[in-house]
Formats: structure tokens, sequence, C-alpha cells
């Protein structure tokens, strides 16, 4: 008769258990789903969610070009119900794109109707962001310039700031990238 009792306590402190981490994955899941936006550009998913930590800075490697771009910071991105991106290339052979080369920490933005730029030099960061006061991942270049890193994936980055300027006066400030190689 112990032994019934006994393991009729442990099945049901068990349950309360199982029950009690299900719930906190329900609450990590909704807390995780708020945050994503989901939507496609000439083919390419614009999934967008903050990344929830530090980004391996050689995951930025390599030559990406401009696909989207939204009017309008990622806080207004996040809540817009219809977010439309409003990039047409001025491209007729090629593309705007940025190539990102980690190990020696530069990049060169080329734009397909001008000469080649230069590269720049830049410095990866996690922590917080001298422009936006937050903890996340970010691009620094020219001491006092800075892109912040929403996400990257192995087909896929998301950029938020003054990117491209000529796209920048026009409101342009999230930049959907697609890996070229």
């Amino acid at each position: 008769m112990k032994k019934i009792v006994v393991s009729l306590f442990v099945l049901a402190v068990l349950q309360s258990c199982i029950v009690s981490t299900a719930a906190k994955a329900v609450k990590g899941v909704a807390k995780i789903g708020y945050k994503a936006v989901k939507g496609t550009v000439k083919g390419v998913s614009w999934a967008v969610s903050k990344a929830n930590g530090k980004i391996d800075k050689d995951r930025i490697d390599g030559t990406w070009k401009v696909v989207g771009i939204y009017h309008g910071s990622f806080a207004d991105f996040s809540v817009d119900q219809n977010p439309e991106s409003s990039f047409n290339s001025e491209c007729v052979d090629g593309f705007d794109q940025i190539i990102f080369n980690s190990k020696k920490s530069k990049f060169k933005p080329v734009h397909c109707n001008t000469e080649k730029e230069s590269w720049q030099k830049y410095d990866f960061e996690f922590g917080k962001n001298p422009l936006t006061k937050e903890k996340e991942n970010y691009i620094e270049f020219n001491s006092s310039n800075y892109i912040t890193v929403i996400d990257i994936n192995s087909k896929t980055m998301i950029l938020e700031g003054s990117l491209m300027p000529k796209q920048a006066f026009s409101g342009g400030k999230l930049y959907l990238l697609e890996k070229v190689k």
C-alpha cells in the first residue's frame, strides 16, 4: 500500500514538472514569435527577427546583393501590417552589392552605376550600440558610422542604418541582402 501511495505522489510531482516545463516552452516561443515579421521580396524571404545574442563575425564574409529596402526602422517594420519593400534597382547589368572580408575587417560597397569604391575598415561589435543605445550586433566604420546587424543566415542578411546614402535620403533604413558567393 505504501508503494502505491508513493508511486502516485511521484507521478503527481512529475506531471506538474512536465506541465510547468511545457508552459515555459510555450511562453518562450511566444516571445520569439512576436518579433518575427515575414514576407517575400523578389523570391527572397524577408523573415526578419532580431538575433538574440552575439553573431559570429565570420558569417558576414562574402558578397551580398541588395534585394530589398524598407523605408523606416526595424521597429517600424516589425509593427507594420503591410511591410513592402520599395527597392527598384537602377542596375541594368549587375546589381548593388557589398563585399565583406571578415579576415581583414574590410568591406566595399559596389554600385553598378559607379566606379568600384575603395575598401573601408570596419569593426564588428556586440554590445551597446552608441547610435541606438541598445545591446546588439553592429558594424562601426569611419569611427562614427554605425550599421546594426539585425540577423544573418546562410542566404540572407538584414542590416539597419545608412548603408546606401542615396537610399537613406529617401528614408531607406532597413536592407535585405542576399548572399551571392
